[in-house]
């Protein structure tokens, strides 16, 4: 007979995942070590496969482990949500809330984010910031940002919340000749953190490049692609439509994956709205663009 997965089992698992070991996530969960790893014993029995593997380093996820870890945190998000939702609880938030974004990732997984979060915090007044990650860094050290969802750079490392990889896809429009050398680049302006990563690629595959566009805004980026300007590369949920190139393109490097993150002021720890938005936005960019596996 086969058994189901239990909120709390997810929860120890998702948890330490975060934390890098056991006893760390013990300690952020308020549990015993043994607990945690009692939990994670029984959602591999359930799961039927081991899900982590632990060492004197830490623990890393399993190839299954990294498959349910996004299924989890849905699971997650979505328990807790119902739960506040039965209870009719707003949590007494109100008042203003700033968050910063990427422009990439917030014409994809914002609009489903925000409606859901105003069902829930209809007393909130949040202010969305979407810019540059230079502009968002500014911000955010004067501390004018409650949360910031996009490069991992924009805050310190240790407000790190929740972190993923997402693959790139490369567009250009129809007829664009891949073979031209040096090839034409549409690029996003410097300071961006996905720009390096993606001419090194190149580099190594032996291409030779030139920057025939750059701006510092997505449909700016998406019209010179259209209009074959050059070759780009964006998230997969931001390709304009007609310029997707399938994967292994003759004369180009597989894309690079880039992170993206979740990030707080640690004096937010305790705000039932940022933590309802952050699961809220982990939860949109999990299912967002069903990105494939690599």
């Amino acid at each position: 007979m086969e058994r189901d997965f239990q909120i709390a089992d997810l929860r120890s698992f998702a948890g330490t995942v975060r934390a890098g070991s056991i006893s760390r996530a013990a300690t952020v969960l308020g549990v015993s070590q043994p607990a945690v790893s009692q939990r994670i014993q029984r959602l591999e029995q359930a799961a039927g496969t081991p899900v982590l593997i632990r060492s004197t380093q830490g623990v890393r996820l399993t190839p299954a482990g990294e498959k349910l870890l996004a299924y989890a945190e849905r699971m997650i998000a979505l328990h807790d949500e119902a739960r506040r939702a039965v209870a009719r609880r707003d949590a007494g938030s109100s008042g203003p809330r700033t968050i910063g974004l990427l422009e990439d990732l917030a014409i994809t997984t914002l609009p489903s984010a925000l409606a859901d979060f105003a069902v829930l915090h209809p007393s909130v007044e949040l202010e969305v910031i979407i810019d540059s990650a230079a502009a968002l860094r500014r911000r955010a050290d004067r501390g004018h940002l409650d949360l910031v969802f996009g490069d991992p750079s924009v805050m310190p490392q240790s407000s790190v919340r929740w972190r993923r990889q997402l693959p790139l896809a490369w567009a250009c429009a129809p007829g664009f000749d891949l073979l031209t050398e040096p090839l034409p680049l549409v690029l996003f302006s410097q300071p961006c953190q996905w720009r390096q990563p993606l001419l090194d690629a190149l580099s190594r595959h032996g291409r030779q490049w030139r920057t025939a566009f750059q701006s510092t805004s997505l449909p700016a980026i998406q019209a010179a692609i259209s209009a074959g300007i050059g070759l780009g590369a964006l998230l997969v949920d931001n390709v304009p439509a007609g310029t997707t190139l399938p994967a292994g393109q003759p004369g180009l490097p597989p894309t690079p994956r880039v992170d993206i993150a979740i990030s707080r002021r640690a004096d937010t720890d305790t705000d039932e709205a940022m933590n309802n938005l952050e699961r809220l936005l982990r939860r949109a960019a999990t299912a967002a663009g069903s990105y494939p596996e690599d």
